[in-house]
């Protein structure tokens, strides 16, 4: 929606232009050309610090997450050699002796078996 005050200010600009001097358009071309310039060179530096700002965010959190991504790999390296030393090699005190083993009076024969008669059953449970 273009305003009806601009459109005539555009409509007495151009009129005045072009009956100005050749002399007098040219003055009027380059101030034009360099406010051109100094808009574009605000509008790319703006956008650069834009984009240096976001550069260097998605680099402080790549750094977070590989800083994370190398925390885990310490502790998993600690929690596999810690594992590994633990079950390689057993000391003298872990070593079982001869008299470790059971005997014949200690294994359970014929006698000690349960019989039917001693199982419990459903009846036999107190509530």
């Amino acid at each position: 929606m273009n305003n009806p005050i601009k459109k005539t200010a555009k409509k007495v600009v151009k009129k005045a232009y072009e009956k100005s001097p050749d002399s007098l358009k040219e003055k009027a071309n380059d101030k034009l050309k360099e406010k051109a310039i100094e808009k574009m060179e605000e509008k790319v530096h703006g956008n650069a610090e834009e984009a240096k700002e976001k550069v260097q965010d998605v680099l402080l959190s790549a750094r977070e997450k590989l800083g994370n991504v190398k925390e885990a790999g310490k502790n998993l390296q600690e929690s596999i050699s810690s594992a590994n030393n633990h079950n390689k090699i057993k000391s003298y005190q872990e070593v079982k002796g001869i008299q470790h083993i059971k005997s014949y009076m200690d294994t359970k024969g014929v006698s000690n078996i349960k019989s039917s008669t001693n199982i419990k059953s459903s009846k036999d449970i107190k509530s």
